[in-house]
Order: C-alpha cells, then structure tokens, then sequence
C-alpha cells in the first residue's frame, strides 16, 4: 500500500486542496444585474477592485474546503497596468467564438489528496496586451482564426518567466510552498512575486458578522510570520522566507473590501481596499495599505531580479503549528521531495502495465488537470434572488433560475474547466468521474452522489444542468457512471459499495421519472429531451421552440433514455443478487426498454420513422403542428447515439434472479412483436450471453435488418465519421452535400465545419458540426467492446469502410481508442496534433512542447485542439483509455 493511499482512507487530508477558482468574475453567483448579462455586469475590470459574494478566484491557488481562507499568487512584470492576480480573457460578446481564457498556464502534477501539487505560469516580460487581444478579436469574424497571446508577440525571442508553484503537505494542515522563477528571455528581468493570503468576504452580506483578521505575528531574520484568525478556520500561520538570511520578508495588508469610490463613486467602508497592492505597488501609492499591518488580505512582497536562464525560488509554509523555530529548515526541502516521491510511486501504482513514457506522461498530467480542476462551489439560489439583509433588494426582472431556489450548494465539486467553466455541468461531471475513479474512487462517488440529493435535485425529480439555466437538459448519463465508478472501485479496490449504488440508484429513480413525464409528449416511448447539451448538433436551437411549431422526435433523446433504461436494468439487478425486491425494478426498466427500442424502429405506418431503411441510419424526425412528420436527414451523432443502448446479460447471473429471468423468458415466448429486430434475448451469443439493444446485430448470415452494420459502415468511413484522430460529431459528408431545411421563408443549414463554429448558437463558442468530441467516442469504444462480448471474434466489419481490412468489434474499438490519444502522443516528426501545424513553441521548444492541454474538442480532421483549452474534465477520459491500451498490450 503506498503512502498516498494511505492517505486516501483519511479525508482530513484533503482538507486544503486547489479549490480556488481561476475565474469568479463574470458568473451567475456573481451577476447582481437587472439584465442577467453575468459578463458585463461583473467585468476583469473591476475584479481586482470588487469583493465577491459567492467565491473567490486566484492564480494557481489553494483554499481550504469551504474556501475561508484562500493563498494564491499575484505578479507583476513592471509593464502592467493591473497585478497579475487572476487569470484574463474574453468574454461571451468579446471573443469571436465566444468565451476563451488568453493565458498559457499548465496543471503538471497533483495526487488526489493534494499531498503533492505542482502548476506553471508562463508570464510575458512586455505588458500582457489587454487592449489588443479584445479588439483584434471583436474584430474577427466565426470564418477566422481566434487571435491568441502567442500571436501577439509578447513572447518572442522568449521574452517570459515560467512560474513554477509547488505544494506539499508535511501534515495534512502544514502545507510547504515552492515558488521557482525562471527567466527564459535574453536580459535580467526584475520580477514582483506577491503570494497573497486573504479571507473571502463572508462579513459583508450579514448583520453583525464576525470578522476574521490577518496580522504580522512576528519577524525573525530570514523571515515573517502572518497569523490568520478566523471564527470557523481557526488559526493558522504564514511564514514567508526572505531573499536575504539577516532580514525579515516584508508584508503587505489591505482589506478585501470592494473599492466603492473607484467602482461606484461612493464612499469607502475603510481606506483599506482590495486593490490596494495594485495601487502601491504599480503607482507608489503608500497610503494604499495598512501600516497598523492588519486586515484581512496580506501579501509577502519580493522584487526578484533574474538574470537571463536564471532561476530564483521562494519558500513559503502555511501551517497550523505557531511559532516555529526553523520554518525552512532541512526538514522543508526533505519533506518536499518525499510528496515528489510518494505522487511517483503513486502513479506507478495506479498504472502497473508496461506504458510507453509518452503515454504515461499525457495520463499524468490528464490526472492532474482533473485534480486541480477541482473548486468550491457555493451558491444559494434563493439567497441570491432575494438579495442579502445588507443589500438593496434585487430588481424582479432578475428571474434566471428562478424555479431552483431550492438549491443550495457549499461542496467541492470537479469543475470542467476553473476558468472557462467554473461552475459545474452535470452530465461533464458524469465523464470526469471515469478517470478520477482510478485514483480516488470515494471522490468519484460524492460527485454522483450530491447530484441526486436533495440541495441539488428538484423535487420533481430534475438533476440540475449547470449554472446559466439549471433547467436545461443534459443527456442522462447519471446512471452509467454510477454503474462504471461502482465497478472501476471493484476492479481498483476489490470494494463492492452496494450502499452507494442503492442510494444514487433510489434518486435516480425520480430522474426517470421526471424524463418520463416532461420529454415524451405523445406518450409514445419516443423523447423529445430538447438540448441535450449537443450545442450545434442539429438543423434548429433545440432549446427554443421550433419555426415551424411542432416537436422533434429526437433520435438521440430517444436512444439516450434507452440507454438509461439499460443502465438501470444493470444496477437493479445488481442489487438483486441480495435483495430480491430489485428483480421487479429490473423487470420494470426491461420491458420499459423494450417498448422505447419498438418505438425507434417500428413507430407505425402513419408515422415516419426514426429508422431511414433506406440510408441505414437513424434520424431526428419533426413532428408538424398539423401532424405531418418529416425526417431531419442529418448524418450526426444523432444518429450514432442509439448504438450506446446495449447491454449483456450473463447466464450465471440470470440464475441469481430468478424472477427476472421468469418474466423474460416469458416476454420471449409471448411478444414476439417487442422483441423482433430491437433485442437479442433468445439467440445466444459467447458464453451463452443475452443481449439487448436497439441496433439488432446477425450472428451469421447478413440480414436487410442488421442496423448495427448498417451504422458501422458509415461510423468507419474515413469519408463521412472516421477521422484519423477520433469520430466525428458531424459526417464528413455535409461538406459537399450541406443539409438545408427551408420554412416560411427562412433557410436552415448544417455544413460540416471541423472546428471552430460558424453558429452563433450557445454564443458560437461550441460546436458539434464536425469536431471530435471525447465523451461521446468514450461512450461509442465501450458500446463496440460491449457489441463484442455478445457477437464474438467471428462478428467482423470492414474498417475502415472500403479498405478491405477486417476487423472484430474489439479490433474497432481499439483503433478508435487509438486515433484519439493519438492527438496527444509526438508524431514521427515529433508534433503532437492537439497543437496543430506550424511553428508554434508547442510543436518544437523544450520548455513548451512536452506541457499538455485538453481541450474540449478538436479538429474534425487534423487533430488539433479547440474551444476551452483547459476542460480536462471529460478530456481527460484520454486517461482511461490509454490505461486500456496499456493493460491490454496494445
């Protein structure tokens, strides 16, 4: 058993980690505006200058678990016009594909209790351009490049330092902190390095509220110490190493208190504001900060002058033990390299199987963007509509998730991303937990676990979306992770927790409900769902109501609340095996699959179906006010989403359930109607194994009928979805033969478009109409594996599509598996695709090219990466799937 994991059986480790967001500015919590426009209200401008009510942000920082106390850095080049406290970037209306983070920072390394942590920085030496970034981008239309800092210049001839931080924890309250400085540019450099520690403002929105204090406890040659005192933090101690052994490091106070006067033009509650470092350090400003050294943000203050490949390094410790003699001495850097080990024998640990040193390095850093994405989230919603007791009272106008007062939420929950998305989305969050079950599976379980209760859920049963429209709907994908994090804890633990999967499972019980009830309008097994978080998937906005009037019978919507079905058949019957209440709970979801899997492919003669016999794949189908239907005939990941509904049953297990297996056995005998073309359940496949699913599959001679080869000879088509890095959300098809629907006037169209979107649907910043997406290819490798089990070695398809080479369903879904984490891997030319071609640092400089992001999507066809550059969290699935590859010998 390793050190870490050790760690893991005592959650007071984890009771400081990297939960500070990168981004608060610019958010739901924070927008007070009558307009609901989050971005305009609460501007970078004014984020160094105003507190904020629900949270807080820094760069590269770390907070404790209800994030009172927070520690981060600040910088400043002597360029700048602001400190460099918090990451920038442009805003929905700013960027011409919508939001996107204009930074270039890395997450190398965490473990999951945060026993050890380590992040870069790269800051430019010339002023950040602030200025240019947003109007070259306002500039730009959705048919041009977004223009990047590396386009700017400012880093030419590697005029930057790289800002290391490292953190590592002596005990699980004595945390040591490592800030190393190098200077990458041709000429000494001086650089203002400010780690700042300040309390969130929790004093300002009620009456009479006790008021935490940070002072200067004590100075000592070669050091300073910051006492923190907080009502509910208790204490803690700051000690902040000097550049010189014969003097004390100075300290900076100030107050985080909105800076009225400068925002708003009223006046201060005390002179001491939280722009204050900006002021004394950048314009001289003396009076900006406390001399009494009180308040509740301080900072240590070092101007550090690197000369050109120098390094300079700062030791910090934030500890709960007061008055230590010899806060740096051997014992810190001993300490230090001991968490270095430990995270690699971790590691080592979690991936045992012989792996190429490339591929371990994309899986650790994959890891640690996950980990580090995690943050605390606080947001009551009710509290926020009605406004605070010291507050004006909020205009009525300000509506948005107004039926979610319910929900009110204090966790640290894994974000998709803590600058572009620092709120949480629920069906990303379902992905995420796939990889972070392999290194803390417990973490994993919490995440599903607070989706379903109570301070979460609506009680009509509603798993909330995320923080701009709580309401919207996500595909229901709850059910599959709960099932994959239960057994990945199996296979990693040997650990069964049958209480986990009892409890998500009861809840989820109300989620089917709710999609029942509001997504099938006609009552007819076939669902509407709606957005479904596939942005620009189809011909319309599915989240707003149709031109034409009516209702889409949605493929996907359909085929994802088949696989919900399945998936809780799965669970229920898991449960079974010791509580034989179940068997009518999976009897239940069993024929309420089947009747779903009837409706998509034999809706009736009156109607169209989902079906297209003739182009073999499935369809979206609207559904006129006047009752006519027309097929939507485009080739999307609509049409590939029913193959995610299969499942097998094992013959042992249907001897534990007897029940059940009495209940289909008669299902095969007397409905023949249901389970022809939908459901493999009599004929036996390997192993005598059952299989249901709604793309019938022949084991021998090919049949009109067989939808799964029908779909897999255009999934495999190097034409139409096979990209040589992945599937594509969009058929290479629609690039000659764009999809054009016209109503009333106006024209509809869905052009393949590999990368960025030319839409200004979801604020043109997402797009499904080409790119690779790594959740749904996840879903597709473990359908095709799944597919396998059943058909067997003999089961084979042309891949790719006219190539003549043969594959078995296995063979598939490992080439699959193949092509997406070859984005990350070198080339033969040593490029790695996520950063496209070029001459880009990334391809080609040795302090750039080995650091990885994972994006949110990438290229249709080269590979590169595109939208949120940091989205790790289902990104980094790229984490399980080359652990397959590597167990499996591939």
């Amino acid at each position: 058993m390793t050190a870490e994991y050790e760690r893991l059986q005592n959650n007071v480790w984890k009771s400081w980690g990297p939960y500070l967001s990168e981004r608060q500015w610019g958010t739901v919590r924070e927008d007070y505006s009558a307009t609901g426009e989050a971005w305009d209200y609460f501007s970078h401008d004014q984020s160094h200058k105003r507190a904020y009510r629900w949270g807080e942000d820094g760069l590269l920082g770390i907070s404790d678990t209800q994030q009172r106390l927070c520690f981060s850095l600040a910088l400043w080049n002597g360029e700048d016009p602001v400190l460099k406290e918090r990451l920038f970037g442009l805003t929905g209306s700013q960027g011409n594909h919508g939001e996107d983070v204009k930074e270039y920072y890395f997450y190398l390394d965490s473990t999951p209790t945060h026993s050890y942590m380590k992040a870069l920085y790269k800051y430019p030496q010339a002023a950040y351009p602030y200025g240019d970034l947003v109007e070259e981008n306002q500039r730009r239309d959705r048919t041009s490049l977004e223009y990047e800092l590396l386009d700017t210049g400012v880093f030419d001839e590697n005029r930057y330092f790289d800002v290391f931080i490292e953190y590592a924890k002596a005990d699980p309250e004595d945390i040591l902190i490592q800030v190393t400085v190098v200077n990458r540019g041709p000429e000494l450099k001086t650089l203002t390095v400010l780690p700042t520690l300040w309390f969130r403002n929790t004093w300002s929105w009620e009456e009479n509220a006790e008021k935490p204090i940070l002072k200067l406890a004590d100075t000592q040659p070669g050091f300073s110490t910051l006492e923190a005192s907080h009502p509910n933090v208790g204490n803690r101690w700051l000690y902040c190493q000097s550049k010189s052994s014969a003097q004390s490091a100075p300290i900076l106070f100030t107050e985080n208190e909105t800076n009225y006067q400068a925002v708003f033009g009223a006046a201060n509650v005390t002179p001491y504001v939280k722009d204050a470092f900006h002021r004394y350090v950048i314009q001289g400003e003396v009076d900006a900060v406390n001399p009494g050294l009180t308040g509740t943000k301080a900072a240590a203050h070092y101007t550090l002058s690197v000369g050109p490949g120098e390094s300079q390094v700062i030791w910090l410790r934030l500890s709960d033990q007061s008055q230590l003699a010899d806060p740096f001495g051997e014992s810190f850097s001993t300490a230090l390299t001991a968490r270095q080990q430990d995270a690699d024998v971790f590691y080592q640990d979690v991936s045992p199987f012989p792996m190429e040193a490339e591929q371990r390095a994309v899986q650790r850093q994959a890891f640690a963007g996950l980990l580090w994405s995690k943050q605390y989230f606080g947001f009551d919603v009710n509290r926020w509509l009605k406004g605070d007791p010291t507050t004006p009272t909020p205009p009525e106008s300000r509506r948005r998730n107004h039926q979610w007062t319910h929900l009110d939420a204090e966790d640290i929950i894994s974000m998709p991303d803590k600058w572009e998305y620092p709120w949480f989305a629920a069906w990303d969050l379902a992905f995420h937990c796939i990889p972070i079950a392999m290194v803390d599976p417990e973490f994993a379980k919490y995440q599903l676990d607070i989706m379903t209760r109570e301070w979460y859920m609506h009680p009509n049963g509603q798993i909330p979306a995320y923080e701009w429209a709580f309401g919207d709907v996500n595909p229901p994908v709850h059910a599959w992770a709960t099932w994959r994090v239960y057994k990945i804890e199996q296979k990693v633990s040997g650990k069964c927790d049958r209480t986990f999967l009892e409890r998500v499972f009861q809840k989820l019980l109300l989620n089917f409900t709710w999609w029942v009830n509001r997504k099938d309008a006609e009552g007819s097994n076939v669902f509407e769902g709606g957005f479904l978080g596939l942005d620009n998937i189809g011909v319309f906005d599915r989240s707003s109501a149709l031109p034409t009037g009516g209702h889409l019978e949605q493929s996907d919507g359909t085929s994802w609340m088949a696989m919900y079905c399945l998936n809780m058949l799965t669970i229920a019957l898991e449960l079974a095996k010791e509580n034989p209440v179940y068997e009518d709970m999976a009897t239940k979801f069993f024929e309420h699959f089947l009747y779903i899997a009837d409706a998509m492919n034999n809706i009736g003669q009156e109607r169209s179906q989902l079906w297209d016999a003739e182009d073999g794949f499935f369809y979206d189908v609207l559904q006129f006010p006047n009752g006519a239907r027309q097929r939507l005939k485009v080739r999307s990941m609509v049409g590939l989403i029913p193959l995610f509904a299969v499942t097998t049953l094992e013959p042992e297990l249907l001897e534990q359930v007897p029940g059940f297996k009495e209940r289909l056995e008669w299902f095969i005998e007397n409905r023949a109607d249901l389970k022809k073309n939908v459901a493999c359940m009599e004929t036996r496949g390997v192993g005598a194994r059952r299989m249901l699913a709604l793309c019938y599959a022949t084991l021998g001679e090919v049949e009109p009928t067989d939808k799964l080869r029908c779909i897999l000879t255009k999934l495999l088509d190097e034409k139409e979805f096979l990209s040589p890095y992945g599937i594509r959300a969009l058929s290479r098809y629609h690039a000659e033969n764009p999809y054009v629907f016209k109503s009333n006037g106006e024209e509809f169209r869905v052009n393949y478009e590999p990368a960025e979107s030319s839409s200004g649907l979801f604020g043109g910043n997402s797009n499904w109409r080409g790119p690779i997406w790594f959740p749904v290819n996840y879903l597709l490798i473990e359908s095709l594996q799944k597919f396998h089990h059943y058909l067997g070695e003999d089961f084979k398809i042309e891949c790719p599509t006219g190539s003549g080479h043969w594959m078995n369903l296995w063979e598939v879904a490992t080439e699959i598996s193949q092509r997406l984490t070859r984005i990350f891997l070198p080339d033969e030319q040593g490029n790695r695709p996520v950063y496209g071609g070029g001459s880009f640092p990334f391809q080609q400089d040795p302090h750039w090219q080995d650091y990885i992001l994972f994006h949110e999507y990438f290229h249709g066809d080269n590979g590169a990466g595109i939208g949120a550059s940091h989205q790790t969290g289902w990104t980094g699935l790229v984490a399980k799937l080359i652990q397959q590859q590597s167990e499996y010998g591939i």
